[in-house]
């Protein structure tokens, strides 16, 4: 389904308790990151309210099985009004879909529309027209990639940005922190998924900025108090060019 875009203007906030640190030494990663980073990161735009979505979230599944692919599910609200408040959407995350869109040139955001490695857009339930854009942007983002380590040691979790590639010209990048509920049940009572019980997967119940990378090594600390919460089952970083640009890294808490 698709909606054209009203003129909207994102304005999130570093959280005040997330802050920079150097890692101390002696420290041990615990469920540290490989550092190699993802073959792909797929964003995908869905809504409980959208009888075409529960394809392109059973198809997200598929993806997030793939050690290789970080997949995020990002529920929209705009489609509430059909009968059914998307019990997962936030606002930001339909903020987030329109910077893209007004990057993209595309004037219009729906569902289910997948963004593969913040570059590329496309229908959600296509896994042909993802697998393009995972082909083509794996190869236009290959001199740009930047390691990622990841991991919690004692109270907190700390975050380690690699150097730009050599001879890359880095651009400014905000570092993103993604807290994730893998899997999600919502029996749906109206509108026109009614009856259905719908099952999303890697559902982002916030994304905040928490730092920005200028291509040179970046360590970031957080508390963990601040960050895991009941429904926290894992957490992502994404390294994205300006603020809804080409992602050039990604890391799971787990990997």
């Amino acid at each position: 389904m698709r909606l054209r875009m009203a003129a909207c203007a994102a304005s999130l906030l570093l959280a005040p308790s997330l802050a920079l640190a150097e890692t101390a030494e002696g420290e041990q990663p615990a469920g540290a990151g490989s550092g190699q980073p993802p073959r792909a990161v797929i964003e995908l735009y869905t809504s409980q309210g959208c009888s075409d979505c529960p394809a392109a979230d059973a198809l997200l599944k598929q993806y997030i099985d793939e050690k290789n692919v970080v997949g995020l599910t990002l529920p929209v609200d705009y489609w509430d009004y059909l009968g059914w408040k998307d019990t997962l959407a936030g606002p930001r995350n339909t903020e987030r879909q329109r910077d893209y869109a007004e990057r993209f040139g595309t004037g219009t955001i729906y569902t289910p529309q997948a963004v593969v490695n913040g570059a590329v857009e496309v229908l959600g339930s296509s896994a042909s027209e993802i697998e393009r854009a995972i082909a083509a942007t794996e190869t236009a983002l290959a001199s740009s990639r930047v390691p990622v380590h990841f991991w919690h040691y004692g109270n907190s979790v700390i975050i380690e940005a690699g150097a730009a590639p050599y001879d890359a010209e880095p651009k400014e990048a905000t570092i993103w922190l993604a807290v994730v509920q893998k899997r999600v049940e919502v029996p749906v009572k109206e509108g026109e998924n009614k009856g259905e019980t719908l099952t999303y997967y890697n559902v982002v119940r916030e994304l905040t900025p928490v730092g920005v990378w200028n291509g040179r090594p970046t360590t970031i600390r957080l508390a963990r108090a601040d960050i895991m919460k009941p429904e926290t089952e894992d957490l992502v970083v994404l390294i994205q060019e300006a603020r809804s640009g080409p992602i050039i890294g990604a890391a799971r808490l787990g990997d």
